[in-house]
């Protein structure tokens, strides 16, 4: 078996170097030509990517192929593409929508880590681990200091993490439970928002200060509890009118305000509202026949809605969220004809009720 594995994974040739102290390299298959990331690790439990390996978790890069010997793990995952958290931040122009999403989803990447049986403590979540896909989903990467959690344990045999992230327990201080996580996400929180200078972003402070205690107990008993402070938290967010606040009501084409987008975007709205509005359809006239343009345009309106997450209406169609590029755009179209139906389904009884009778 192993022989096989190493045989696998010597089809990947290697065509670019990331980084190559920690051993990362972006990889081609030279039968499907597909793009992956190949690693090498000195670092890891092999137990924690064989779990991933059988049961892939949503929102984290799938393991194509693993191999070991001496000492030494090679795996084989999935490429994602898209820009750290990190630049994110460092670029300043993190949105309080953004924020919210992102911090969303790492709790759901985090609730099916934690509900495995044993729960998987990820143990190094920061910036520089987490990929912001072209489609505004936050992706956990890095499962190198990945751990089991042991109700038995009395404190972490082997001290991994991030200084700056790590809680407190990861210094010896205790084991690592799913608290542990907890600490790391509410400091990834305080970095975003002090990122911003957005006045609403104190609403947050509550919940950065309850992920970062020092006494796990102290903190959220769960990922649960705490995506629910943060759906809570955004629910009361005022809208303060600020620029990027304006700006996320804005339609797709204008929300980034870069004038090629807006062209090409003006274009389409002032195409399909004459097509619409000028619409003639026989033996249909008067009301009746501007409630079908409207209709229509409706139709026609929620192509870019769905596409360009207006609103973060992905939300609605969970398999929108996957990171395999095919089952995202599957889930858009879905998305998008269930729109048009709904919307066709409106229009039949609206018609039928009041223009039929």
């Amino acid at each position: 078996m192993d022989i096989n594995r190493k045989l696998a994974i010597s089809y990947y040739k290697t065509i670019a170097t990331i980084n190559e102290p920690h051993g990362i390299f972006l990889v081609q298959h030279q039968e499907t030509q597909k793009i992956f990331i190949k690693k090498v690790l000195d670092v890891y439990n092999i137990d924690i990517y064989k779990c991933l390996y059988d049961s892939p978790i949503l929102g984290t890069p799938q393991i194509i192929d693993y191999y070991e010997e001496d000492g030494q793990l090679t795996i084989i995952e999935e490429f994602i593409s898209g820009c750290s958290l990190q630049e994110k931040i460092l670029s300043k122009k993190l949105s309080i929508e953004d924020i919210h999403s992102y911090m969303c989803d790492l709790c759901d990447v985090l609730g099916q880590l934690h509900s495995m049986n044993p729960a998987v403590v990820h143990r190094d979540i920061k910036p520089s681990n987490v990929i912001i896909t072209n489609y505004n989903r936050a992706i956990l990467l890095d499962f190198n200091a990945a751990k089991y959690f042991s109700p038995s344990s009395t404190e972490d045999t082997v001290l991994l993490g991030t200084q700056g992230y790590a809680a407190p327990e990861q210094y010896g201080f205790g084991s690592s439970t799913p608290q542990t996580d907890i600490y790391s996400l509410g400091i990834m929180l305080k970095e975003m928002v002090d990122s911003t200078n957005d006045g609403s972003f104190p609403k947050y402070n509550s919940i950065i200060t309850k992920c970062t205690q020092i006494d796990p107990a102290e903190r959220y008993k769960n990922i649960k509890d705490l995506k629910s402070a943060l759906l809570s938290k955004f629910e009361t967010i005022p809208n303060i009118n600020t620029p990027t606040e304006q700006a996320s009501f804005l339609p797709p084409g204008f929300r980034s305000k870069r004038p090629w987008k807006m062209l090409v975007a003006s274009a389409y709205y002032i195409f399909i509202c004459w097509l619409c509005l000028t619409l003639q359809v026989k033996n249909v006239s008067g009301l009746a026949l501007w409630f079908e343009r409207v209709f229509l345009l409706a139709m026609f309106l929620s192509i870019p809605v769905s596409y360009f997450n207006y609103r973060n209406i992905q939300k609605l169609m969970p398999i929108c969220k996957s990171t395999n590029r095919f089952v995202h755009y599957l889930g858009i179209t879905i998305l998008d004809i269930t729109i048009i139906f709904i919307l066709f389904i409106i229009l039949v009884i609206i018609e039928t009720g009041f223009f039929n009778a």
